[in-house]
Formats: structure tokens, sequence, C-alpha cells
């Protein structure tokens, strides 16, 4: 008896469940500002590189090597 009351609620709660899981949410992100967001990013990091790097030695033109 138990059972019978249970199933009308049981049977809710899986439907629920099975329609919000079947929801997809699509988010547009425009190519061009991810293409530009790339760029900035490749920019900083070479930014960085340079910034770490030390200048090498010039050698003047009249020195041996």
């Amino acid at each position: 008896m138990a059972l019978t009351r249970l199933r009308p609620v049981v049977l809710a709660a899986v439907l629920s469940l099975t329609a919000t899981a079947c929801v997809t949410i699509n988010i547009y992100f425009p190519a061009a500002a991810a293409e530009k967001a790339a760029d900035r990013i490749i920019d900083e990091v070479w930014q960085m590189r340079e910034a770490q790097t030390p200048p090498a030695a010039s050698t003047q033109e009249g020195e041996k090597q």
C-alpha cells in the first residue's frame, strides 16, 4: 500500500531530474573577440620573456670573435 502512494512521487522526481538533465545552454562567443584575446595573451607572454632575458652583449666591428 505504501508503495502505491510513493509511485507518483518517485515518478515525478525521476521525470524532473530527466528534464533538467537534458537542458543545454549555448553561449555564443564571437571568434573575433577570442582571436583578439589570444593575441593579447601572446603579446603579454612575449613582453614577460623579453623582460626576463638579459640583453645580448654586442660586439664592436674591430673586435675578434
